[in-house]
């Protein structure tokens, strides 16, 4: 016994040396490459974007937060997606991730932020318009204040932007719809065409009158200041003048129903060959009826010198010019045998 007692002992010591050998492996240590990741716990993460490590580790962002540059922000869930703060709907350029109003859908943008080139929002829609001083205007639509700043969204949504000219009559639409009227006598007849409106009278055989067809717009000028009024137009026929009278005339001055003396005597006259004032101190020759449109304007400075030009080529002057804002064009007579057709196609007064 006293001998196998000692063996025993000494395997005992041996087997415990191998055990204690075995506990001496050492795990790999875990590193974390890159700019921004981190060690936290047993996993690399990025606590630039990481909300449950944003900036550091264990550093949570909120709910309904993201981490964006080591920085908690607000941000939105919106079809299933987390949309940052701001930023704007990829198919709607009027909304944007607005979380203080809604984290869940999309906000509209303020109405006159720019969307489009040349369009602004209203209303949550990207629209052709002009948003200037906080109130919207359709494209095209003139600045209530002065006619000759008008809307042109594609030039500036946020400003008026400057015009040649203010249209006062647009050939091929109602002319009652743009502010005109008519003084007439039959037998006459005001049609349209496409581009024009057309005015045309006539004698009746043996008639002791005519027709007469002349249209009028009221405050088409302001008669404070220098104007010019241009009228582009074709004369198809016309009977030659009486004095005071004409089958074809522009009044730059019109008194209804007929036109007093002063608007009469400066009447401008258009006969078969030549232009002229109504009252016979001046005319020039021109092929008035030649089938062409051409360009007509009365145009009066400060000192009421008026002068008229055909296609640019001055052709008549006179002083003391008298207007008191409003206009005429047409057959101003129903003398018989002074009739005329003319064809409008516009009707313009030019901005300085």
């Amino acid at each position: 016994m006293l001998l196998i007692r000692p063996i025993t002992l000494s395997c005992i010591i041996v087997l415990g040396l191998v055990a204690a050998c075995g506990d001496h492996s050492i795990p790999t240590p875990v590193t974390c490459d890159g700019v921004g990741i981190e060690l936290c716990g047993d996993s690399c993460v990025s606590t630039v974007s990481d909300p449950k490590h944003c900036g550091g580790c264990d550093k949570a962002c909120a709910t309904g937060e993201a981490c964006e540059g080591s920085v908690c922000v607000a941000a939105c869930q919106i079809d299933g997606k987390q949309v940052l703060a701001g930023a704007v709907n990829a198919t709607n350029p009027c909304e944007q991730c607005s979380p203080t109003t809604s984290a869940t859908a999309w906000t509209p943008r303020a109405d006159g932020t720019s969307c489009d080139a040349g369009q602004v929002c209203s209303a949550g829609t990207c629209t052709p318009k002009c948003f200037i001083d906080g109130v919207f205007h359709a494209s095209g639509a003139p600045n209530p204040g002065n006619a000759c700043e008008t809307c042109v969204p594609e030039t500036s949504t946020t400003r008026w932007t400057a015009r040649a000219s203010v249209p006062l009559l647009v050939g091929g639409d109602d002319i009652e719809a743009q502010g005109w009227t008519t003084a007439s006598q039959t037998p006459n007849t005001l049609t349209y065409g496409a581009d024009y409106v057309r005015l045309a009278t006539s004698t009746s055989s043996g008639a002791r009158t005519s027709g007469q067809l002349l249209i009028r717009r009221a405050n088409a000028l302001d008669t404070t200041k220098p104007f010019t009024l241009r009228v582009t137009m074709q004369v198809e026929s016309v009977n030659t003048h009486n004095q005071l009278d004409s089958g074809a005339a522009i009044l730059g001055s019109f008194t209804p129903p007929a036109g007093q003396a002063v608007d009469r005597a400066q009447m401008i006259y258009l006969d078969n060959a030549a232009i002229g004032w109504a009252d016979d101190t001046q005319s020039a020759a021109f092929a008035v009826t030649d089938g062409a449109y051409h360009v007509y304007e009365l145009s009066v400075d400060a000192a009421k010198v008026a002068t008229v030009s055909v296609d640019g080529v001055a052709k008549l002057t006179r002083n003391n010019f008298t207007a008191n804002g409003t206009i005429a064009i047409g057959d101003q007579t129903n003398d018989p045998n002074v009739d005329g057709a003319v064809r409008i196609k516009s009707v313009e007064r030019l901005c300085p």
